[in-house]
């Protein structure tokens, strides 16, 4: 039997991320997310639903997370859920939350502009965004890949051949 455990999540960041460092020097960031929901209701009024998540960034992207984005930053989140429990100290009572570690993450921009993945807050810096592993990206990614080499310059121009076969 298969398993898949995947979670896709664009969102804005509910509180500053918080960074720690385990004694062994691996980076821990946590943060909250906030995924909005519109739909109509019975009665045909829109309604909001809005869903927090907590989300915990192990590593390079817990650093990057901490590094460049913010509370209210929107971001593209790809983790797994994670059910945690553990018994309370105070009380004794057996407790458990449910959270997504995060994969992969990629910066968006903050509304407006083109409508689409962007640099998001790497480009205030002047940096470029990243995801899982410090792998770089375009200011774009939806965007084409660029040409190269295929307009000739201007005080070159290409021979054309006169020989058209038709």
């Amino acid at each position: 039997m298969a398993y898949l455990n995947k979670v896709l999540l664009i969102g804005n960041l509910t509180r500053d991320p918080e960074l720690r460092v385990t004694p062994k020097g691996t980076a821990i960031c946590q943060f909250g997310l906030a995924v909005n929901r519109q739909y109509k209701d019975e009665s045909g009024a829109t309604r909001d639903e809005t869903a927090f998540i907590d989300i915990e960034a192990w590593g390079k992207q817990g650093e990057l997370v901490s590094k460049y984005l913010q509370k209210g930053s929107p971001a593209f989140i790809e983790g797994r859920l994670r059910f945690d429990s553990w018994e309370d100290k105070q009380s004794g009572q057996k407790r458990s939350k449910l959270k997504v570690v995060l994969e992969n993450v990629q910066f968006l921009s903050r509304g407006g502009g083109g409508g689409g993945a962007g640099a998001g807050a790497a480009a205030a810096s002047g940096e470029t965004p990243a995801v899982a592993g410090g792998d770089d990206l375009p200011a774009d990614p939806l965007a084409p890949p660029a040409r190269s080499g295929s307009k000739p310059a201007p005080g070159n121009p290409q021979k054309v051949e006169d020989d058209v076969p038709f």
